[in-house]
């Protein structure tokens, strides 16, 4: 499977590539793709290729640097388990962490790193190094990546320690002006709510003076 072919099975549509170009304000290609036609090609190349086939197309499809590839890229290592879960699909994505430029991109990208922190917890290690980084989008992967430990209901103790430390990530970057990062630090602060309200409404409480007026409605919106 080569990228090339690999994108001929993407499609292409002209009328929505220029829609997409306008949306999303990235100076890149754009095939017009659609979304089902990428989920389906995604689960055809999961289906036929093994680990090692797909890490090596999703960094060729990546290195591409078409929009709809790299959507193609996230989700194909988008999966609760790959066997064997190596450092190989969680570094790739470490890798593209850089590269990160929108949102749309960023937060899938984002998605497939939950899961292999899930997998492997140790590798929020790597995740703490993010929030000094001078690149906005690395600081809000952050918080994007850790949102599965906002949803328990009934956490265990070490899950209570991650989100403790991504609530002091938080507070490390509360007065962080750059809209991405308010947006995924509130947005991490909403979901907390629905599952520990009066967690997220002590932090909220706290450090709503200093965070931006949108944040703190969005992070407020369950909290009555």
């Amino acid at each position: 499977m080569t990228p090339e072919t690999a994108l001929a099975q993407l499609g292409a549509n002209p009328d929505i590539a220029a829609k997409l170009a306008s949306q999303h304000k990235v100076d890149r290609p754009y095939l017009g793709a659609t979304g089902p036609a990428i989920d389906a090609a995604v689960k055809t190349w999961r289906d036929a290729l093994d680990v090692d086939q797909r890490l090596e197309l999703a960094s060729a499809l990546w290195d591409t640097n078409v929009h709809e590839a790299r959507v193609a890229a996230a989700k194909l290592l988008t999966q609760a388990r790959i066997r064997p879960d190596d450092t190989a699909a969680w570094d790739l994505i470490c890798a593209w962490v850089p590269a990160f430029d929108e949102r749309a991109i960023a937060d899938l990208v984002a998605t497939a790193g939950q899961k292999r922190l899930v997998a492997d917890p140790s590798r929020l290690d790597v995740v703490a190094t993010w929030i000094t980084s001078e690149h906005i989008w690395t600081r809000r992967a952050a918080f994007m990546m850790t949102l599965p430990w906002t949803k328990q209901n009934h956490p265990k103790p070490q899950e209570i320690a991650v989100r403790e430390r991504v609530l002091e990530w938080a507070e490390e970057l509360v007065a962080d002006k750059a809209f991405p990062v308010q947006d995924a630090i509130a947005g991490w602060l909403r979901d907390l709510s629905k599952h520990d309200h009066d967690r997220a409404a002590q932090f909220v409480d706290t450090h709503g003076l200093v965070m931006k007026k949108f944040a703190v409605k969005e992070a407020s919106r369950y909290l009555g």
